[in-house]
C-alpha cells in the first residue's frame, strides 16, 4: 500500500459516484472529466488492493469494502466541513450555523418572524430549531447542544457563563375539548374535580439533569406525550385536560372545539427568558437576539381573554 493512498479528494469522488450512480454524473457534479475520476479510483484500488465499485452497465455500485470506506470517509468529510466553518467563524466573527431551542410552552410565531428576517439578511447562515421542555431547555444550553434558548422559565441554573434577557410575558390556559366532561362545567373548577380526570403532560426533555415537572392536578391519571403538537391534539380529541399556550389554541377556542377552564387558584401568567453562553460572541447570534427582542417580532394583534 502506497503512502498517501487515501485523500479527501478521493473520498469526495467516491461520495459523488455513490450519490449520482455513475462516473459520468459524478464528474459533471465535480466539474471534472470522467477519465480523471476513473484514474483516481483505479490508482486508489491498486494501492489499497481492493475493488471499490462494481459496474452494472452504466451504473456503478459500491462493493462491501467500498461501502465501509465511504461510511467512515463521510465522517472525515463532515469533520473537514465543520473545521472550515469554524475557521471562517473565527476569521469573520459570523457563524456558519446557529442552533436554537424553543421552550415547548411558547408560541413559535414571534421566533419564526425573527428567523425569517435574519435568514433574509444572512442567507448563508444555517439555522437549526428544535423544541425542548422545562429542564431540557436549560440543559440543551449548558451542554452546548444549542447556542440560544428562547422562552425558558425560572429558575435559572446556577452555573457560570450564562447570560439572560427578559423575553415576554406569557399566557397559558388550562384547556379541554368541549366534548370532554370537564367541558360541561361553567364557572370555576376545583382542583379536586380536576384530579378525577386525566391530565395530558409533556415529558421533560432533560437527558442528564433531574427532570422538572409542571403543576400536577391528577395524581395517577396522566397521559405523557413527546411534544406540544401531540399535547394539543390529545386535548382536542378529549383524552384529557392540561395547560396550553393560549395563542396556539385560539382557532379551536374560536370554533368552540375547545374550552378554557377557570381553575381555582391557578395563575397561568408567567415571564420567560432568552439565554445564551457569554463566551458566544458571534455576530449572527447577536443580530438574531436583536431581532427577537424587537417590537416587530411580537404580534401587535395578539390579545388574551376568555
Amino acid at each position: 500500500m502506497g503512502a498517501n493512498s487515501l485523500t479527501l479528494e478521493s473520498l469526495e469522488i467516491i461520495d459523488a459516484i455513490d450519490r449520482r450512480g455513475s462516473f459520468v454524473a459524478a464528474a459533471k457534479e465535480l466539474g471534472k472529466v470522467p477519465s480523471a475520476l476513473s484514474y483516481t479510483i483505479g490508482k486508489l484500488e491498486e494501492r489499497l488492493e481492493i475493488t471499490l465499485f462494481s459496474r452494472h452497465g452504466r451504473k456503478s455500485v459500491l462493493t462491501p469494502a467500498g461501502k465501509m470506506l465511504l461510511t467512515e470517509g463521510r465522517k472525515l468529510l463532515s469533520a473537514r466541513s465543520h473545521l472550515e466553518q469554524e475557521v471562517r467563524r473565527v476569521a469573520t466573527g459570523w457563524e456558519t450555523r446557529i442552533r436554537i431551542a424553543l421552550e415547548a410552552i411558547q408560541d413559535c410565531t414571534p421566533l419564526l418572524r425573527a428567523i425569517k428576517q435574519f435568514t433574509d439578511e444572512h442567507p448563508a447562515i444555517e439555522v437549526h430549531l428544535n423544541e425542548e421542555v422545562m429542564g431540557g431547555t436549560w440543559e440543551s444550553l449548558s451542554q452546548d447542544r444549542v447556542d440560544l434558548i428562547v422562552g425558558a422559565t425560572h429558575p435559572i441554573p446556577q452555573s457560570q457563563g450564562i447570560r439572560t434577557e427578559p423575553y415576554k410575558r406569557n399566557q397559558a390556559v388550562i384547556a379541554v375539548a368541549a366534548s370532554h366532561p370537564l367541558g360541561q362545567f361553567w364557572g370555576k373548577v376545583s382542583r379536586g374535580e380536576l384530579s378525577k380526570h386525566r391530565q395530558v403532560i409533556i415529558h421533560d426533555s432533560s437527558i442528564i439533569e433531574v427532570p422538572r415537572s409542571s403543576e400536577m392536578y391528577s395524581e395517577n391519571r396522566r397521559f405523557y406525550v413527546g411534544n406540544m403538537a401531540q399535547k394539543i391534539q390529545a386535548q382536542r380529541l378529549g383524552i384529557g385536560f392540561g395547560t396550553l399556550p393560549y395563542e396556539a389554541i385560539k382557532p379551536y377556542l374560536a370554533s368552540g372545539e375547545m374550552k378554557i377552564l377557570e381553575v381555582e387558584g391557578a395563575n397561568n401568567a408567567f415571564d420567560s427568558l432568552i439565554a445564551w453562553k457569554v463566551a458566544n460572541q458571534g455576530k449572527g447570534l447577536k443580530r438574531l437576539r436583536e431581532l427577537l427582542l424587537s417590537p416587530e417580532a411580537s404580534d401587535p394583534q395578539a390579545s388574551f381573554s376568555y
